[in-house]
């Protein structure tokens, strides 16, 4: 039986993910320690940024935590609802498409 060697070439042309922000609220009951706990937990934000992101959400009403692909967006979301549900707090995360 004779040995075919056959090569194929396959283009693959693999879309870049859509990326979605993660978002948080300011509110007037969530404290600013715990807006800073939860952007070095749940971000991985420096301390410094932390800060500085809060402080964004407190002026503005709301801020940037981070860029991710969707799944990963969604899991911050949760975390984030969990751990507000969790110390009694109404901090709000949401997601939106980043342009």
């Amino acid at each position: 039986m004779p040995k075919f060697e056959e090569e194929f070439e396959t283009a693959l042309e693999l879309d870049e993910p859509r990326m979605f922000r993660v978002l948080l609220h300011n509110d007037d009951y969530t404290s600013m320690d715990f807006v800073v706990e939860i952007l070095t937990g749940i971000f991985h934000k420096t301390p410094e940024e932390a800060v500085q992101i809060m402080l964004q959400v407190h002026e503005k009403g709301k801020a940037v935590c981070g860029i991710y692909s969707f799944e990963i967006a969604q899991t911050k979301v949760e975390q984030v609802k969990q751990l507000a549900k969790k110390n009694e707090f109404p901090l709000l995360a949401t997601i939106e498409e980043d342009a």
